[in-house]
């Protein structure tokens, strides 16, 4: 079942298209991941996708269930202590299941720093709270965009396995980022963007790998022959 539709989406800033006629479709109970070089029009994707910029034309359809986010840049109040912003979150998203906020802050160890002034923490917390808290209410689909900085290895791994159990219980997950070598083992759609236009848009099972073989050689094979002129590298 689709629980994200986007068709015929183009974005237009002043004398600048970001997005060209963009069709996207994300699937309940998949792991989908966009990728693209800088300027592809990612993050404008993601803006237009969750209504924080209005598309020039087309037409975006959203699930009834609920939506999380969570940026490359952490978005908490500052002032307060981790405890703090999972409290005052929780009550924001109307969040009331205990065990789960519990859970999350023991997945992503939280409990560590829960006392800590949300302005004193690392970077690779501060990404952590921000996941937790785009978390907190269980939204169907989870849309994240570089949710891998700031982490070392351990943390890396142990999200990657809890994504991939969230994905597995039936929701969407939706990740932008430049590495997709870390996601590849969880890809079930990837899509490519390129200069705004969709490059690439196919189930996992439906793109042709040849000799490659990870989706990462897939998507640098196509981006550089785009920018070598070649038709080839068109839509699977």
């Amino acid at each position: 079942m689709a629980v994200v539709e986007l068709r015929n989406v183009t974005k237009r800033y002043d004398d600048v298209t970001a997005l060209t006629g963009v069709d996207l479709t994300v699937q309940q109970g998949t792991f989908h991941c966009l990728v693209g070089p800088n300027g592809s029009g990612k993050t404008t994707l993601f803006r237009t996708v969750l209504g924080l910029t209005t598309p020039t034309s087309g037409e975006v359809s959203l699930p009834d269930g609920r939506i999380g986010c969570g940026f490359q840049r952490a978005n908490f109040y500052r002032g307060l202590t981790v405890a703090e912003n999972l409290s005052v979150f929780s009550a924001l998203v109307g969040a009331t299941d205990d065990a789960w906020r519990a859970e999350l802050v023991t997945t992503l160890r939280l409990d560590r720093v829960m006392d800590r002034s949300a302005a004193e923490l690392s970077g690779g917390f501060a990404k952590k709270l921000d996941l937790a808290l785009a978390l907190l209410d269980k939204p169907d689909v989870l849309f994240l965009d570089e949710p891998l900085g700031d982490l070392d290895d351990v943390s890396k791994n142990r999200l990657l396995d809890f994504l991939g159990e969230y994905r597995d219980a039936g929701n969407a997950v939706v990740v932008s980022t430049h590495h997709l070598t870390e996601f590849d083992p969880l890809v079930d759609h990837l899509t490519v963007l390129y200069d705004g236009d969709v490059v690439v848009d196919a189930d996992r099972d439906a793109l042709s790998l040849g000799e490659r073989d990870t989706l990462h050689e897939l998507y640098v094979d196509r981006i550089m022959a785009l920018e070598r002129g070649e038709s080839s590298a068109d839509s699977e």
